[in-house]
């Protein structure tokens, strides 16, 4: 287990299974303590004794990205025991228009539930536990976050005839996650003159429950980009969208 990262603390939404677990079981191994959230207590507390048993230092918190009440509560959580945050992975979101990704349009038919639900997980969540965390962030020596997004989300990839999700396009969750980009991009600006950085991940088409049965990428692979993005160094990249060690287009 590396050391390199010991003292750091980090804090992944929706990590009690898929991405957000292996993220935090990734990143635990080079030394982080890694906080995980999870809506359901119980399934919270089994990823919890998956990290413990991996030897990784690791904690629970039962966290709904949707509830406001839970942002100040994660925030009064690292507040007193830390008095900062090192790193924040906002990896919670829906994908709710198809069990899985296959060609279709939906633009037409998308409900107005669907699209609201989805960018409640997917866009205003996030941006209201970000605000909500900012303060600590920036008590960090060098404060991270990753913006987990999708290369569903790039308007430039999808206005490419050649590009693979040419003819993938589901409106809510795509949108949903072009917004959170722009969130990336815009918090990045903002913060350019301070040691907090900002960037978005597309962790690739990973066979978890969102991912669909078509998939291609194992799980254990899935966090590399997270992982990369939570640990760069004072002179790393802010602002950017990847999928490892590639930059993708807005």
């Amino acid at each position: 287990m590396s050391t390199l990262y010991k003292g750091k603390v980090a804090f992944i939404t929706g990590g009690n299974g898929g991405i957000g677990l292996q993220t935090a079981l990734d990143l635990g191994k080079l030394g982080l303590r890694v906080v995980i959230g999870s809506r359901d207590a119980e399934r919270g507390q089994a990823a919890l004794d998956k990290l413990l048993a991996a030897k990784v230092e690791a904690e629970v918190l039962t966290f709904d990205v949707n509830q406001a009440a839970d942002h100040q509560a994660a925030y009064d959580y690292f507040e007193q025991r830390y008095g900062k945050l090192d790193v924040l992975v906002n990896n919670a979101g829906v994908q709710l228009e198809v069990e899985d990704l296959v060609p279709m349009n939906n633009s037409s038919t998308v409900t107005p539930d669907v699209l609201r639900e989805t960018f409640d997980a997917n866009f205003f969540g996030p941006i209201a536990l970000t605000q909500r965390l900012l303060p600590l962030l920036l008590e960090s020596p060098e404060g991270r976050i990753v913006n987990v997004s999708s290369v569903l989300g790039s308007l430039t990839v999808h206005a490419n005839p050649e590009s693979s999700i040419y003819d993938v396009k589901l409106l809510a969750y795509d949108a949903s996650k072009t917004a959170i980009n722009t969130f990336t991009n815009h918090l990045a600006h903002e913060l350019r003159h301070t040691r907090v950085k900002v960037n978005s991940a597309h962790p690739g088409w990973v066979k978890t429950k969102l991912g669909g049965k078509y998939a291609d990428m194992e799980i254990e692979e899935s966090s590399k980009t997270s992982v990369m993005l939570a640990t760069l160094p004072a002179d790393g990249p802010s602002g950017k969208f990847f999928f490892q060690e590639s930059e993708l287009p807005w």
